[in-house]
């Protein structure tokens, strides 16, 4: 991370149907900020709803900033990407998205 400043980014974003699923709440809905911060080679991942305070850990975070994946400003993109896209099908209803797997993307 050669030249990189190690800052947080932030994104507003809608969620989906299923939501967000935090380690903390479980799954969160509706109008949400995400909240990125690179350290020590991982990129921490938090969201909170639209003007609250408190912040929650997106499950699947930390993701490792590794390989392609160097830039924290555009793994952010991607991150808010995944976290805006569909969660599963699960007996009729969208699951919640969450950051698992994103370590093998």
């Amino acid at each position: 991370m050669r030249g990189l400043v190690a800052v947080e980014a932030r994104s507003n974003i809608v969620s989906t149907a299923g939501g967000v699923m935090t380690d903390e709440a479980g799954a969160i809905t509706g109008e949400l900020e995400v909240r990125t911060l690179p350290e020590a080679g991982l990129l921490e991942v938090r969201v909170r709803y639209a003007g609250a305070e408190e912040w929650y850990t997106v499950t699947g975070s930390p993701v490792p900033l590794s390989g392609e994946e160097r830039d924290p400003r555009e793994m952010h993109g991607r991150v808010v990407e995944r976290l805006t896209e569909p969660g599963p099908v699960e007996n009729g209803n969208e699951a919640a998205t969450s950051l698992r797997g994103m370590d093998r993307l």
